[in-house]
């Protein structure tokens, strides 16, 4: 009996002991874990956690704990954007009669993976929106079978709140900059003359990017818009010059044009263990070997959806899945 007693102590001691290492582990990893990233030898890590960080309202504190706002600044500063103007010469594209959609897997083997659609005419993507925009958002999916849609992305951007101080996580209800559909505002915060990046469609199918303000977008037939950016191709050239864009590697969606009038649009999947997520840099990267000649980001995050022929087929990074959003770029 004693001899049981005993083994069955020591049985009970070990695993104390590899319960103590473990929760020691834990603790030591959560401590050190931080000071490697913002104080050791990993510079790109760094500037990628930073950007990342930084460019959400709800995060930056991971950032702001361990650096100052001059080394913050510094790092942000390392990634240059250059605005550049759009040629807005008018375009007859030959193929808006093709109703063809190519879907194509994207994947760079270790880092991300996702879709892109391939839309030969660009005149059957429209703007969809939330049928209680201003108090609450929808899902890409449900915008999508609202109107129709074959496919669908998420579009733009929103800055109401839930309850309490935490921002970017309410109902999706309101965007910024301005929502045109079908040649219809139905929202917009601009200022008269104000220009701020959108992503636009004339009634020709061009896709218009970068700075433009409300009264070009009349005079250039813009039929639907919404704001976000920044613009990563413009004129066949890439927009970022230094650093990887600065906004962190995360889920992603963007949308671009070739030159004979086919829409790119384009999603990746992030913050999951077989997709990481995307830089800027990397979305620029792959619409120009698309053949982009314009292309611009989206809202992108816990938002980048891709619905086709019936079905969400990427996958969302919320833990809930889709994400409610007040837009939304579909085809018709």
């Amino acid at each position: 009996m004693n001899k049981r007693k005993t083994e069955g102590t020591k049985k009970k001691s070990i695993w104390k002991l590899i319960l103590g290492f473990l929760i020691f582990e834990m603790i030591f990893t959560g401590i050190t874990a931080p000071l490697i990233v913002f104080h050791g030898p990993f510079e790109n890590v760094k500037k990628t956690v930073v950007g990342a960080a930084m460019t959400t309202l709800s995060h930056q504190y991971i950032a702001k704990l361990f650096l100052s706002d001059e080394e913050i600044n510094k790092i942000l500063g390392e990634n240059v954007v250059e605005t550049i103007q759009q040629d807005n010469a008018p375009i007859n594209f030959k193929n808006t009669h093709d109703s063809n959609i190519e879907r194509e897997d994207i994947s760079d083997g270790r880092k991300f993976k996702g879709y892109m659609l391939i839309v030969h005419d660009p005149t059957r993507v429209k703007v969809g929106y939330s049928k209680k925009l201003g108090v609450e958002g929808e899902l890409t999916s449900q915008i999508a079978r609202d109107n129709g849609a074959v496919a669908a992305v998420n579009g733009g951007g929103f800055t109401d709140s839930s309850s309490g101080d935490s921002k970017w996580t309410g109902t999706g209800g309101k965007p910024v900059g301005i929502l045109m559909s079908n040649g219809k505002i139905l929202y917009n915060d601009l200022k008269e003359d104000e220009e701020r990046d959108v992503v636009a469609i004339t009634k020709s199918g061009a896709l218009l990017v970068g700075p433009h303000s409300l009264k070009e977008l009349n005079e250039l037939g813009a039929t639907e818009a919404i704001s976000f950016g920044p613009a990563l191709v413009v004129n066949g050239r890439g927009t970022i010059k230094s650093g990887d864009g600065g906004w962190g590697i995360a889920p992603r969606t963007a949308i671009g044009q070739r030159k004979d009038g086919a829409i790119l649009l384009l999603v990746i999947d992030g913050r999951q263990t077989t997709s990481v997520g995307a830089t800027l840099k990397d979305v620029e990267n792959i619409m120009l070997q698309y053949g982009a000649v314009n292309a611009t980001n989206l809202d992108g995050g816990s938002s980048s959806t891709m619905y086709y022929e019936g079905d969400v087929i990427n996958n969302p990074c919320d833990p809930l899945g889709e994400r409610s959003v007040p837009s939304a770029i579909f085809v018709k």
